[in-house]
This record gives structure tokens, sequence and C-alpha cells, in this order.
């Protein structure tokens, strides 16, 4: 019985070369699914930015057409509306930020 030939250290080594290559294959795997989660969660956050924007302005519509209410009553519920408009913008650009800067790789 002799020492390790050349032919098996080269095998050793294709081995280990092997693993280090299906676990970066994972990891870029993983990566992948991590932007694919992103873009959704973006998608999700501009739907849900464009919904409540559409929600404000029937019922804007419905203020403005109302006849029934006061015009001290409008102007309130407007500026209670901008307000809204203003969170809504704040929290969906606060969104796309956090999503944007959530594990980017160096």
């Amino acid at each position: 019985m002799g020492s390790t030939s050349e032919r098996e250290y080269r095998e050793k080594l294709n081995k280990i070369n092997e693993k280090l290559n299906k676990r970066v294959r994972n990891i870029r795997k993983d990566f992948a699914k991590i932007e694919k989660m992103k873009v959704e969660a973006l998608k999700k956050s501009d739907e849900t930015r464009r919904s409540a924007e559409k929600d404000l302005d029937k019922i804007e519509g419905k203020i403005t057409k109302s006849k029934d209410l006061a015009t001290e009553s409008k102007k309130r519920l407007r500026s209670e509306m901008i307000v809204l408009r203003q969170e809504i913008k704040q929290e969906y650009t606060e969104l796309k930020m956090h999503i944007s800067k959530t594990l980017i790789p160096a």
C-alpha cells in the first residue's frame, strides 16, 4: 500500500469543485427567488396605491356631486382627502424603498 496517487488527489479536487458548484447554483436560485419576491412585492404595493387612489377619486366625485353636504363639510372632507393622498404617497414611497433595499447582493 503506497501513498495517494495524483489521480486520487485530482478526484478529490473534482469532488470538492462539484460540491462548490452545486452550492453556488443553489445560492443563485435563492437570489432569483428573492428577486422574484421583490418584484411581486413592488407590484402589490403599486396595485394597493392605485386602488386607494381610485377609491379616493370615486369618493371625491360623490362629495362634489352631493347636494346634501354643506360647503364647510365638503371643504373638511377635501382636506382630509388631501392628507390621506399624501399618506398613501408616503407609504408607497417608503415601501418601495424598503423593498428595493432588501438583500442587495454585494
